[in-house]
């Protein structure tokens, strides 16, 4: 019986200390969990401030779009002249540096081209006119990527003597446009915190955490118009147009709303 009673002992005992054990990790638990009461309640006390950054910049990357034209009797012959004239640019463009992949075809048309006769009048009585095919004219395209921005004016007089009859939408821009518009972010944010320090000091409160936040990107820039007409003048323009790259302004503006105690 004594042997009994002592291992009846032992069990009770390691009993009641998992017991503890188990409680004691329950109420941890529960107290870990009071922490995150209540915080994912919104805010009711904030201020609201708008910050403006900009970075000029000069663009590393020039791009434009040279088309060729041709009309012919049949498709197959305006293909043909079309197909000829856009090899010869692009073999052009390649022994002048410009990769492979920075040349991509971006358009391609071929069009019905119609002569518009007027009927003959008879006794007074005018019929209308009729269309008669004339012809086809295909179109093609090609958006041009210029990494050495210097070489740009060049580029353009020499597409125009190898057979490309319109040139249009040259513009500069970034090879990587996230880096820039970074550091315009950057001095839209630490104008909006200098803000609401400022704010804040008047005001006589302190600022908790940033509650919101909102971006307008901006300072896309713009095609410069450069145009070629058709025929023997665009093959005799071999002088380079002077090209200014000049800079960029990239802008940021964002709204952030502050807690505030």
């Amino acid at each position: 019986m004594g042997v009994t009673g002592e291992r009846l002992r032992k069990a009770l005992l390691t009993a009641v200390i998992l017991l503890a054990v188990f409680l004691a990790v329950q109420v941890l638990s529960t107290l870990e969990g009071l922490k995150y009461i209540g915080t994912g309640v919104a805010a009711t006390n904030t201020i609201s401030v708008s910050g403006h950054g900009e970075m000029l910049a000069v663009p590393d990357i020039a791009t434009f779009t040279f088309s060729v034209v041709s009309d012919k009797a049949t498709v197959a012959d305006a293909q043909a002249d079309a197909t000829a004239k856009a090899n010869a640019i692009t073999a052009y463009l390649a022994g002048a540096g410009v990769s492979k992949n920075d040349v991509q075809t971006s358009d391609y048309s071929i069009q019905p081209q119609y002569d518009y006769i007027n009927q003959v009048c008879t006794n007074g009585y005018c019929p209308g006119g009729k269309q008669v095919l004339k012809g086809y004219e295909v179109r093609q395209s090609t958006t041009v990527k210029v990494r050495d921005t210097a070489k740009a004016g060049d580029l353009l007089a020499g597409v125009g003597t190898k057979g490309a009859t319109e040139l249009s939408g040259l513009t500069f821009t970034f090879d990587d446009p996230n880096a820039v518009q970074s550091q315009a972010r950057d001095k839209a944010i630490a104008d909006a915190k200098a803000k609401a320090e400022n704010l804040a000091t008047q005001l006589g409160v302190s600022l908790v955490r940033v509650t919101s936040f909102t971006e307008n990107a901006g300072g896309q820039p713009r095609p410069m118009v450069y145009s070629m007409a058709a025929g023997s003048a665009a093959k005799d323009a071999a002088v380079a147009p002077e090209i200014s790259v000049g800079q960029n302004n990239v802008t940021d503006d964002v709204n952030i709303t502050y807690e505030i105690r």
